[in-house]
């Protein structure tokens, strides 16, 4: 279990703002040709892989929620919805894929970045009012579903989970700018 007695609230704060810039100079800069080149390590394209790393940002908002609730009932609760998660991967990994393929047709460059901005305001708003007491409640993870996920999370976890997420995705880019 995490401790997050003396959690660095600045520091995720900083990370925050520091990938919102990253993500708003690669889609500022890349060009139309550079969107539409495949990654490194992946089966997606450069704009696709801005969009999953979007959804990563979305999806805390999720985990945050799912964190204040099981965050309050007995830990074995968590740990056998980790575990039916764990039992879904395949159909998850499947989504996983598919997804950014098509939404990264509907989303232009300029709703990805507003939408990112959105996300990073409300994450920045939504840490400024956690407690400590809150920040250390946590649950059990499927760990098959993300590599940085761990068994079991904290809320303060769940907050700095998404640069993570970002720079390892980072540097699967094959943009100019990354």
């Amino acid at each position: 279990m995490t401790d997050t007695h003396g959690m660095d609230r600045d520091s995720v704060h900083r990370d925050c703002e520091r990938v919102r810039l990253a993500f708003h100079r690669l889609l500022d800069t890349a060009t139309e040709a550079e969107l539409a080149r495949r990654t490194d390590d992946t089966r997606w394209t450069n704009k696709q892989l801005l969009w999953h790393m979007l959804f990563g940002y979305m999806v805390v908002r999720a985990l945050i929620a799912l964190t204040y609730v099981f965050g309050r009932l007995p830990h074995s609760f968590s740990r056998v919805f980790a575990h039916l998660l764990n039992a879904g991967t395949v159909p998850f990994d499947l989504i996983n894929y598919a997804g950014p393929c098509g939404a990264a047709k509907m989303y232009s460059r300029r709703r990805m970045g507003a939408a990112f901005d959105r996300i990073i305001a409300s994450l920045h708003r939504h840490l400024d009012g956690e407690s400590d007491a809150e920040l250390a409640r946590g649950m059990h993870y499927p760990t098959r579903w993300d590599p940085f996920f761990k068994d079991w999370m904290t809320l303060a976890d769940v907050y700095r989970y998404p640069a993570q997420h970002f720079d390892f995705h980072y540097d699967q880019l094959t943009l100019g700018g990354s």
